[in-house]
């Protein structure tokens, strides 16, 4: 056993001041206290406040490598996310599995030094440069497991399932590394990538559709159908104002109206972004239980639009967080964008009643782990990994700061600079700022990037 005593650790129901926790050998939480177990065992002193570890639901690993290439706007063009949809084919193009890995594997390096311990990694990057299945039809989505198992963070690998160029369209030539003709096609790669997933004790998996306009509608409900109903599921919806038209024009309705009306959308349930919705759809959304996935940072550098946020809060809807594109990684970030974002449209600053930041914590570490496929009571319980984000209580800021105020402090204030370290099973996979693995994590993307020459 190894025993942390914590300034302060968050639960559900507020902070235990001080926290006694002890870990056995595989970091599995065997003692919560505000006392300590045996005044003759020794313990590890942390100066800081231990919050549950964050956890990342929507990720495109390979795209870390184009972060910050598409801001150049030459005068009299038009730009969206479609012609930055271009762009990112050129880079899923271009990166062969040792730099898909090296690419991933500081990716997720800087989430866990941010305080995410586990990624849903929606992986649809799943061919060779020619648009052929690698003789392992798991080859890539296993170059993300073990890129995950580098960087020190959790990760449930999502295969997805793309296979139109459009609604109703052939895929087109720059998709064809994503593309799965059939339904029997998709789940000989699901179960690849299972046979991967069964091999590493830090990895899960989960299915998915990429969006409807990606798959023919009756392929949708079969995969749906057959998907085991343990796993969750994941799809894009209503990302884009286009999308919402081109859907509309193909079958008489909107995306998330089809979902709702053809799939028995419940908690299960995964929706990424959700932009675009009439009020019918958030009223139906809301009451289905299911997971809106919101990535802020990059929702904004697309130019997507505003999830209605304060609606859907208060008829009951659920939420988590994730970084998608990769522009930007902090999560303290994206949660400010998703409130900053409906006090500009609301003219209003309460977009969440009550305690605003606890309010975002437990609904993000709730619905972010039933993302992952996991389940737990409270932030921290017994018989569960200690994996968790901590903030240095030292800081001048929240030092100096009461216990009522100190996750608004955090939440509505805080920069990485405050990040003391990550733990993930009871280890600290960042301390003081450095990676355990950082040096050579930092080299083999370096020499990855200069292969691509595209920075």
């Amino acid at each position: 056993m190894h025993y942390y005593r914590f300034d302060s650790l968050l639960q559900k129901e507020g902070w235990l001041s001080p926290a006694y926790i002890g870990v056995d050998e595989r970091g599995t939480i065997q003692y919560i206290s505000t006392q300590a177990p045996n005044q003759s065992l020794a313990f590890e002193a942390v100066q800081g406040f231990a919050v549950p570890g964050f956890q990342n639901g929507h990720s495109h690993a390979f795209q870390y490598a184009m972060a910050g290439l598409a801001e150049n706007h030459p005068v009299g063009t038009h730009d969206d996310f479609w012609t930055w949809r271009e762009e990112m084919y050129k880079c899923a193009l271009s990166l062969n599995p040792d730099q898909a890995e090296h690419v991933a594997a500081i990716l997720y390096a800087e989430m866990v030094r941010l305080g995410y311990t586990h990624v849903a990694e929606f992986h649809y990057l799943h061919h060779d440069k020619d648009g052929k299945p690698y003789a392992h039809l798991a080859e890539m989505g296993e170059r993300m497991v073990s890129a995950a198992q580098r960087a020190g963070i959790k990760i449930t690998l999502i295969p997805v399932f793309y296979q139109k160029g459009g609604f109703g369209l052939p895929p087109q030539e720059r998709q064809k590394r994503f593309i799965s003709k059939t339904v029997d096609d998709y789940f000989k790669l699901v179960d690849a990538c299972a046979e991967v997933v069964k091999k590493n004790s830090h990895a899960w998996l989960g299915t998915s559709v990429h969006s409807l306009r990606a798959v023919d509608f009756e392929d949708i409900k079969r995969t749906h159908q057959q998907a085991p109903k343990t796993l969750p599921f994941h799809v894009h919806v209503a990302e884009q104002k286009k999308e919402v038209d081109d859907c509309l024009a193909f079958c008489g309705q909107r995306p998330m109206q089809w979902l709702l009306k053809n799939l028995p959308v419940d908690a299960r349930f995964n929706l990424v972004h959700s932009t675009h919705l009439d009020d019918s759809e958030v009223n139906a959304l809301a009451k289905s239980q299911a997971t809106v996935v919101l990535c802020p940072s990059t929702e904004g550098n697309l130019g997507d639009g505003i999830f209605r946020m304060k609606e859907y809060v208060k008829l009951g809807g659920h939420w988590c967080i994730g970084t998608d594109s990769h522009i930007g990684i902090n999560p303290l970030e994206e949660f400010r964008m998703i409130d900053y974002r409906q006090r500009l449209v609301t003219h209003q600053r309460n977009t969440f009643e009550g305690d605003a930041a606890a309010y975002m914590v437990t609904e993000q570490i709730v619905r972010g782990r039933m993302a992952m496929g996991i389940h737990a009571n409270n932030h921290f319980e017994v018989g569960m990994p200690l994996d968790a984000v901590v903030y240095n209580s030292q800081s001048h800021l929240l030092q100096a700061t009461s216990e009522k105020n100190r996750l608004a402090t955090i939440m509505f204030t805080g920069d990485s600079n405050r990040n003391l370290g990550t733990l993930v099973n009871g280890k600290w996979v960042v301390k003081n700022g450095h990676h355990r693995e950082g040096k050579t994590i930092k080299e083999n993307f370096a020499k990855a990037m200069r292969e691509l020459g595209n920075r």
